[in-house]
């Protein structure tokens, strides 16, 4: 892998690991509540700070908290020092869009986001007796009829 090019932003693995942490913080707030004319923290049975997500990670999230682009964070993905660190953040932001298919209304922005960033497919193989392997192309369905074909029982 070559490595010339724009000098980097972040020069050690810790520094970007640290700006990224601090990128998936930024998308959670805590809660408060108004106690006797004061506002008081919501505090969970360990005593730690309720806290729910506001923001929803994104890769371009990600790239616009580091100051750069979607081809800034796979440069630093390309180089051997950084690639875990940016691979392990992009695990959890397909992570959580991942969970977000399991979500009553399924957002069609969601299956985009896998299928762009991730490379997801809407594609079955199909093994036969005759031994062919035959590809069925389910891109023109609607999620409802996604639903309805995985719900069938035929």
């Amino acid at each position: 892998m070559s490595n010339a090019g724009r000098p980097l932003k972040f020069r050690s693995v810790k520094a970007l690991q640290k700006k990224i942490d601090e990128y998936f913080e930024s998308c959670f707030e805590e809660q408060w509540i108004e106690y006797d004319d004061i506002w008081r923290p919501i505090l969970d049975r360990n005593g730690e700070v309720v806290k729910h997500q506001v923001k929803p990670f994104t890769i371009t999230g990600l790239a616009s908290f580091l100051g750069t682009t979607r081809q800034g964070l796979i440069n630093y993905e390309q180089r051997d020092e950084f690639y875990d660190t940016i691979k392990n953040a992009k695990v959890k932001i397909e992570a959580y869009a991942e969970e977000a298919l399991y979500k009553p209304k399924i957002a069609a922005g969601v299956i985009f986001n896998l299928k762009n960033n991730f490379g997801w497919e809407d594609k079955q193989g199909i093994q036969h007796s005759g031994g062919v392997d035959h590809t069925i192309d389910l891109t023109s369905l609607t999620v409802e009829e996604l639903r309805k074909l995985a719900n069938s029982d035929s």
